[in-house]
């Protein structure tokens, strides 16, 4: 089975999930496996509450990146992964963990997934959402007060405090590694068919 492994990137509340969901919705979920960077956080279990609260999750750090690799060469190997689900509103992996099959396509998505060389090496195609920053953070504020558990005090001294910087340092410079940096996500309906159009061209079948 040929596989194509594809990374989408961008800051946060860019709209990669978009993207990605109009990506599966394109060539179909039985084609795909998805692996997001968010499921991969490291557990904090071991910490309290208010010392989980204070850890900067923007940071490469505070992801176990090492694992995420390690499943993805298995996945492009054809073997199955027991992929880590995350609690978002504990700070503590759950757990369950969730069975991925090995699939033609391999989404990975992520703010921070082309700033690891090893991660980075390993995907055919990196496409990178880029939004304007005012917007990224009314969608992150959203989502995060709705999703999260998070209050809109919370989330904006998260953003002023680790978000933006690290967006800074991290995440825009990690924009030169894309081979296509796509305004608008999903609504790019342009380069959604060119993408569409090169993943099928890749994998060798109809999507």
């Amino acid at each position: 089975m040929k596989v194509v492994t594809v990374g989408v990137a961008g800051g946060t509340g860019s709209g990669k999930t978009t993207l990605v969901e109009a990506l599966i919705k394109r060539i179909g979920a039985e084609r795909i496996a998805l692996l997001p960077h968010d499921a991969y956080y490291r557990d904090l279990s071991h910490l309290t509450l208010e010392e989980r609260a204070r850890v900067n999750f923007d940071h490469p750090d505070a992801l176990e990146t090492e694992l995420l690799v390690a499943h993805l060469r298995q996945l492009r190997a054809g073997e199955p992964i027991a992929m880590p689900q995350y609690n978002f509103v504990t700070h503590t992996r759950r757990r369950q963990r969730v069975m991925v099959q090995p699939r033609p396509v391999i989404l990975v998505e992520g703010i921070l997934i082309f700033v690891d060389p090893a991660l980075r090496e390993l995907f055919d195609i990196k496409l990178y959402v880029d939004t304007d920053a005012d917007v990224r953070f009314i969608r992150r504020l959203q989502r995060d007060v709705k999703e999260r558990g998070r209050t809109m005090e919370s989330v904006i001294e998260q953003y002023l405090s680790t978000v933006r910087s690290m967006h800074l340092e991290f995440v825009e410079p990690s924009k030169r590694y894309a081979g296509l940096i796509i305004p608008e996500g999903g609504f790019n309906l342009v380069a959604l068919d060119m993408v569409v159009a090169h993943i099928e061209a890749m994998i060798g079948t109809s999507v």
